[in-house]
């Protein structure tokens, strides 16, 4: 059975997201727009972990951008929000036990444990080949990325655009537009070489991990910009237990800081957040350019065009697959 034939079965009955542990105003209630979640099945869990795992190895390609287009992006967000106020009340209180224990009750465990051990199983399984894929044919790799990515704009630029807070303004378009902007120069400096040391890894793996939490985001992208992309593939396909433990350590760092703030940001500044990805995801295309030197200048399209456009164009058609399989679903569940 395919993966759209498994979500399409599963996808027959919506379900609501976990409450947050500060209610909403009414007002933000109308405005957030909330992204729309689904009940799920074991097996869809884990091949969705599995995709997000497998797109996390992708400069580029964000993961969650692949929870938002498989249906099960605010269920990863909520639940993450919930872990980290259960560790926060365990710490300072009020009634530690308790109350910790109501936040982890509040925990989406059925798509959260699923999902986590298919990414574990994926991103293993892939970091060797995709690491020898990059350093032995850079310019098809990254064609095939740049048309994913064209795709995946799809998704944060149709969240805006149904937000029902009311109409777009041009202040939306404004912080888009320089978001595209910042994120082009920040991609246009030349790569970093650096040695990866515990103090390097640590923080440079706190903030590749807010690329599960923000769509548009790519964490194998931040890591390539650090100059870490390679290293990590690697410790990974040689299940190097000293860097992984450093790198484990700096995303739980990374989850605990990012995630309250961009749960604020979904229930109270949707819209222009989602305009702000779509921005940083039309930047970020500049660094998926598939003719290009070590030290990032563009160049002139070379002898592979022809097989560039064709791996361009499947990626492409890949992502928009999923975007619209999205899409039909969230329409018949809205009948």
């Amino acid at each position: 059975m395919t993966e759209e034939s498994i979500i399409s079965a599963e996808y027959s009955a919506s379900q609501t997201s976990p409450q947050g542990d500060v209610a909403s105003p009414p007002s933000a209630q109308v405005a957030d727009a909330p992204i729309p979640t689904r009940r799920t099945s074991l097996p869809g869990n884990l091949i969705r972990g599995a995709m997000i795992g497998t797109v996390e190895t992708v400069p580029g390609v964000s993961g969650g951008t692949v929870a938002l287009v498989v249906g099960i992006y605010r269920q990863l967000i909520d639940s993450a929000s919930h872990v980290v106020s259960a560790g926060r009340t365990l710490i300072t209180g009020p009634d530690r036990r308790e109350g910790s224990l109501h936040h982890l009750r509040l925990v989406d465990w059925k798509i959260i444990i699923p999902v986590m051990v298919g990414m574990i199983i994926a991103v293993f399984t892939v970091a060797g080949p995709m690491a020898t894929a990059v350093e032995t044919y850079p310019e098809l790799t990254r064609a095939t990325f740049f048309g994913m990515v064209l795709a995946s704009i799809l998704v944060p630029l149709q969240m805006a655009w149904q937000d029902r807070s009311g109409p777009l303004k041009a202040s939306h378009l404004l912080a888009g537009i320089l978001a595209a902007a910042l994120t082009f120069w920040l991609v246009s400096l030349p790569p970093t070489a650096v040695e990866p040391t515990w103090y390097v890894i640590l923080p440079a793996a706190a903030i590749a991990v807010s690329a599960l939490l923000l769509p548009g985001l790519s964490g194998s992208f931040l890591l390539l910009t650090f100059g870490l992309y390679e290293p990590t593939l690697r410790a990974a396909a040689d299940f190097d237990l000293a860097y992984l433990s450093i790198f484990a350590l700096g995303m739980v760092l990374g989850v605990i800081s990012i995630v309250k703030g961009l749960k604020w940001l979904l229930d109270h500044r949707h819209r222009i957040t989602m305009v702000v990805l779509t921005g940083v995801m039309v930047g970020a295309l500049r660094t998926l350019w598939p003719w290009q030197d070590e030290g990032r200048t563009l160049l002139g399209p070379g002898e592979n065009l022809g097989v560039a456009l064709g791996l361009g164009a499947a990626g492409f058609a890949v992502v928009l697959v999923l975007v619209l399989l999205d899409y039909r679903l969230s329409q018949r569940q809205t009948r």
